[in-house]
């Protein structure tokens, strides 16, 4: 039996189902599904995305078969739509759509009025009665067909199109007239001769294998690879093309086509929303050409042209109605689109709903309020990358601003930057580390580079379902769309607010997402507060997942914001970043620059007190959860100054010849320092450095059990082990140390004392080091650097291109490499409780905070990861994916 390649839908009955994405692809998958449940769906069929496999894998050809598949599926919409394909006198205009497993707006190809020619134009004429509809939908074919399947620049047709309106003294397409557009054909074709060399294509069975080639090329195209990298979507899934019969939203005020949500994308809120046009194609809705209209009276505003609740009030009723159907269908925020013709409703497209965080979590814990879903699918229905949104600083209140224009509040956040103009700007400042505004009349899908890099985006058009909106909420940016307020000037690089002010390329603003203000200068911000629905959501998070989350914090304020957002201890508290402080670097230098035991230890007494101080602060904050504290791990020289000017400033601070602290800081000097005298090597060349640092843990532990009743059980550990014999002596030194304090302080304090697992010997020989290790805590920064033999500060320059080239699936410092570095870290936690059982078992690295990687961490038995505090309920909540077994990211 023949593969099947083409599933046809329409009628009430379909070949697919929601079910098939794999195959049909979302947008297919979907049309099938709403077909099957009665909605009016225009027909039309799908081409499976197993032929873009094919397609690829067989140099751009198609299966043998598809041709007749494809022939014999149109001939079945014809009949149901009684008209023919290519007919001069009734013939059958279709659309030429892309639909991936995945949800990627605005990423691949699209094609409208597919079927139009100079013969076939005249039937259109004699079906709708109306020359100008006819000759408006014959340009915009023209327009896209030129730009999509030939590759024409889509500027050229763009810039006769505003030459026709100048010379009317036309604002609008909309005011142009039939003779206008019949004349813009004629004009668009010749353009498109003198440009490619070529006529355009006037047979419509070639123009439908044209586009379905396009759509199948566009899979490829940099826009859309692009959106797969950042969303982390395969590109051997390929994508589907769905053909589908023509209804016409522009064919006069009985006409529209809108787009909509079941519920607030940005908010969460369960209200209808949404935005239309009347006479107009969808394209027109997206793309920011005119103001849109809100769908109904609760989104009206003043100054709002009327709604489609007013306008198209028996078709409203009836969306509002499939609304409720598609949600209880579903179970999830639904994305519609929708073209009304001649007074008569379709739907185009029903898919998931690509949300902000809040949006997300209000959403999934509405619908356990509503009883539509259970807590395990709410919890799966957030995406642990999307809460990044959440946790971060929004503006203060209280500040002052000067608010220079106002537009909508397209996506939540705040962002400042430096305002640029171009997609290629806003990426070329993000690499030097520069934070920018990216500010376009309106963003096309070419702009998706500079969108990624920019802290925020600002668009002088577009509605909330146009494409900047659209986009900027997949990917958590801060976005003010549809700003009318200002006027953008690309030539002059500058952009003037309403109320005259001149803004250059350059100068600072901020934007609010949630407000849609726009701002003069950077505002400060606030912290954000974790209660309401995120709170109940994580209620959730905790009670499914075993993995426990710490975090890296070095004082008492990072640990108390990690304990605000969750965290169950620390995991990671680096000593050495307390030695920096201006109030102890001299009493740090001077213990290095001594030149025996004596000067180190008089050094050393001085900052005893200082670190103890700094651990009573991280106990109280952490009171009864633990603390996993790394003795000094980076090499000496680190604290030592580098410029001439620091040096002759410190040897006069210290009283000694420059020349002899120049000497010092030469001896000190390390080729290599990543692998050098560090960590637990200081420890055995300098135990007084180690011993002090114990003293002070456990100072501070004593002091807080002795008089303010904590339940404390410090754990120390040692940095950089690679063989067991380097453990056992300073474990025995710690001991010693711990024992003395306790003794002197007469109080019974448990403690632990373990360490980094952080070279590939370690990991190798994991089972001998556990017999001296109470716990493991995977340092996955530096194995990582260890195993690939790279340096993090100098692999930037390469690793980019080694994930452009597909050498790397993702860096290894933002991923954990699972195969690799992952293989050791599995390999130690199997040594480790082969020889000590119940071992402890954590990771400290970055990795911590990477969903991916703490799935794999849940995976392999750890006890905890430990992240930065921001970090803290993106691990939670990744570790419940885990336990649950896998995501289902509604967002894509």
């Amino acid at each position: 039996m023949a593969a099947k390649y083409v599933y046809f839908f329409g009628n009430g009955k379909a070949e697919g189902d929601a079910k098939m994405k794999n195959l049909l692809g979302g947008k297919g998958a979907n049309l099938a599904e709403m077909t099957s449940i009665g909605l009016p769906v225009p027909p039309g069929f799908t081409i499976s995305t197993e032929v873009c496999t094919y397609y690829y894998a067989n140099n751009e050809t198609y299966p043998a078969t598809l041709d007749g598949e494809v022939l014999s599926h149109l001939a079945e919409v014809e009949k149901i739509m009684g008209r023919t394909f290519g007919d001069p006198v009734n013939p059958l205009l279709v659309s030429v759509r892309s639909g991936a497993r995945a949800s990627m707006p605005g990423m691949m190809d699209t094609i409208l009025n597919l079927g139009l020619n100079d013969v076939t134009v005249k039937g259109i004429i004699a079906q709708s009665g109306d020359e100008r509809f006819a000759y408006d939908a014959y340009r915009r074919f023209v327009q896209m067909y030129s730009d999509v399947v030939m590759g024409m620049d889509k500027h050229v047709l763009e810039h006769l199109l505003e030459q026709k309106k100048e010379a009317r003294g036309a604002h609008l397409d909309t005011d142009l007239t039939a003779s206008d557009w019949k004349e813009l054909v004629a004009e668009f074709k010749a353009a498109i001769k003198e440009e490619l060399g070529t006529e355009f294509p006037e047979d419509p069975k070639a123009q439908l294998w044209g586009a379905i080639g396009a759509v199948f090329g566009s899979w490829m195209n940099q826009r859309a690879i692009t959106y797969r990298k950042l969303n982390n979507i395969p590109a051997e899934w390929g994508t589907a093309v769905n053909v589908q019969s023509m209804v016409f939203g522009n064919m006069g005020n009985d006409c529209a086509t809108g787009v909509a949500f079941t519920r607030d994308p940005s908010t969460g809120e369960n209200y209808f929303y949404g935005e239309y046009l009347v006479n107009a194609q969808g394209e027109d809705v997206v793309a920011g050409i005119r103001t849109p209209q809100p769908i109904n009276l609760f989104q009206k505003k003043d100054g709002d042209l009327p709604a489609m609740e007013e306008v198209l009030p028996e078709c409203y009723t009836q969306l509002a109605a499939i609304r409720d159907t598609l949600e209880k269908h579903y179970k999830d925020m639904q994305d519609i689109e929708f073209t009304i013709e001649k007074g008569k409703l379709f739907m185009l497209q029903t898919r998931n709903g690509k949300r902000t965080a809040k949006a997300a979590i209000k959403v999934a814990v509405d619908m356990v309020k509503e009883g539509l879903i259970d807590e395990k699918t709410a919890v799966l229905r957030v995406a642990p990358s999307q809460l990044d949104q959440l946790l971060h600083p929004s503006l203060d209140p209280k500040a002052k601003k000067e608010i220079i224009a106002k537009g909508l509040p397209a996506s939540p956040g705040a962002a400042s930057g430096t305002v640029v103009f171009t997609a290629d700007e806003a990426e070329a400042a993000a690499k030097t580390g520069n934070r920018v505004i990216l500010v376009r009349i309106e963003t096309s899908p070419e702009d998706i580079h500079g969108m990624h890099a920019a802290q925020g985006i600002l668009t002088a058009r577009g509605g909330m379902t146009s494409h900047a909106a659209v986009v900027a909420r997949g990917m958590g940016k801060c976005c003010v769309a549809g700003c009318g307020d200002i006027k953008v000037d690309y030539k002059n690089e500058t952009f003037t607010a309403r109320n005259g002010k001149l803004v250059k390329k350059g100068d600072m603003i901020t934007l609010d997402g949630s407000s849609g203000e726009v701002m003069l200068g950077e505002v400060p911000t606030v912290s954000p507060e974790m209660t309401g629905d995120f709170g109940t959501l994580m209620g959730w998070v905790d009670s499914f997942r075993r993995l426990g989350v710490r975090t890296n914090a070095d004082t008492p304020h990072d640990s108390k914001v990690a304990r605000q957002f969750g965290a169950e201890g620390i995991g990671l508290c680096r000593t050495e970043h307390m030695f920096f402080d201006a109030d102890r670097i001299a009493a740090v230098r001077e213990m290095i620059l001594s030149e025996d035991l004596e000067g180190r230890q008089k050094a050393l007494n001085k900052i005893l007190p200082m670190q103890k101080g700094d651990f009573i602060g991280i106990f109280r904050e952490m009171k009864g959860l633990p603390v996993t504290i790394r003795l000094l791990d980076p090499p000496l020289h680190e604290f030592l100054p580098q410029e001439e000017k620091d040096i002759e400033a410190l040897a006069k601070s210290m009283n000694v010849p420059a020349q002899q602290l120049r000497n010092k800081i030469e001896f000190l000097h390390e080729f290599n320092p990543m692998l050098g005298h560090r960590g637990c090597r200081l420890g055995l060349t300098f135990p007084e450095i180690y011993d002090m640092q114990v003293q002070a843990i456990m100072e501070a532990a004593c002091e807080l059990v002795k008089n303010e009743g904590f339940t404390i059980i410090p754990e120390i550990m040692i940095p950089l082990i690679a063989t067991v014999s380097e453990l056992k002596e300073l474990r025995a030194n710690a001991v010693r140390v711990c024992d003395e304090v306790i003794a002197r302080y007469c109080v019974k304090v448990e403690y632990l004392i373990g360490t980094m697992i952080e070279l590939p010997r370690a990991a190798l020989t994991a089972d001998e080091i556990a017999t001296e290790a109470d716990f493991f805590s995977f340092g996955t920064n530096d194995l990582t650097q260890t195993t690939f033999g790279l340096s993090r500060d100098d692999a930037g320059k390469f690793l980019p291109f080694y994930v452009e080239a597909n050498l790397l699936p993702e860096d290894p410092f933002v991923s954990l490499d699972q195969n690799g570095v992952g293989k050791l870290v599995k390999m130690a936690c199997e040594l480790g409780r082969g020889t000590k059982t119940k071992i402890k078992l954590g990771i400290c690295g970055e990795h911590g905070g990477d969903p991916e990687s703490v799935i794999f961490c849940h995976n392999t038995g750890l006890d905890y990861v430990s992240c930065s505090p921001f970090r803290v309920p993106i691990a939670r909540l990744a570790a419940a994916h885990a336990a649950l077994g896998g995501a289902t990211d509604t967002t894509k």
